[in-house]
């Protein structure tokens, strides 16, 4: 209960304190699932290296709470800790980014919810401001499908937002996974997004998702991306927990 408590005074913290809400680890993009009601899904980075050309970053920790809700629906709140290694004068040491509120419904039962077809949702809410970072607030609406065979899964991801800076901006992804029956399965995604007004960002990752057990799984993923013509090179860690 002291875990379940402080996982909770976390999770509150970073509400009061995100990109499309889009979020699934190792990954940017999501699924067309939702938690089952009455159940809470932890995704929480507790290890995270970003360098930005010279620039190096510690994200520590990344979190996102799943709470699942009646009628094939979850409030999702996320947002993570970024610790600058290299800081410019006058700039602060960490800050609290990435910070939204949402809500993801599944329109259509289909592989993901063991049924026959693609699974469709949609997830939309805030993206709240920032600690030491954005200060403004915006908001994002997405469409997710997502399909399931016996040797590979699919997840396509379309998302408009208007960001914190009051520009549009759309995020297209996919996620590619191996076999789900496997312990240990290969992962990689891919995304590009763009907000009007400022360059392109491209991301590619690849990593891999172990299943531990039923509700706890282990992930890692390497991810490279160019925002203009900065190169971003990330290292990510974590896992996900879910219990009701």
């Amino acid at each position: 209960m002291l875990l379940v408590a402080r996982v909770l005074c976390t999770l509150g913290t970073l509400l009061l304190v995100s990109e499309p809400a889009l979020a699934l680890r190792p990954y940017d993009s999501t699924d067309a699932d939702v938690a089952k009601q009455g159940e809470f899904e932890l995704e929480l980075g507790p290890v995270g290296r970003r360098r930005e050309d010279s620039k190096r970053i510690e994200v520590a920790p990344a979190v996102i709470g799943n709470f699942g809700l009646a009628g094939d629906r979850e409030l999702v709140i996320q947002g993570q800790r970024e610790v600058a290694l290299d800081r410019d004068p006058g700039e602060p040491r960490s800050a609290i980014v990435d910070n939204g509120i949402f809500i993801k419904q599944v329109l259509r039962q289909g592989a993901l919810q063991d049924a026959s077809g693609p699974s469709v949702a949609t997830e939309y809410g805030l993206l709240l401001p920032s600690v030491h970072g954005e200060k403004g607030t915006g908001f994002s609406v997405a469409g997710i499908i997502s399909q399931r065979t016996e040797q590979i899964s699919v997840h396509l991801n379309a998302a408009l937002a208007w960001t914190r800076e009051h520009e549009p901006d759309l995020f297209l992804g996919a996620i590619l996974e191996g076999p789900y029956s496997w312990a240990v399965r290969p992962v990689a995604e891919v995304f590009g997004e763009q907000a009007s007004g400022t360059p392109r960002v491209t991301s590619a990752l690849v990593g891999a998702i172990w299943r531990f057990r039923d509700g706890l799984s282990f992930d890692v993923g390497v991810r490279r991306a160019h925002d203009g013509n900065e190169t971003i090179r990330e290292l990510r860690l974590g896992l996900t927990w879910t219990f009701g």
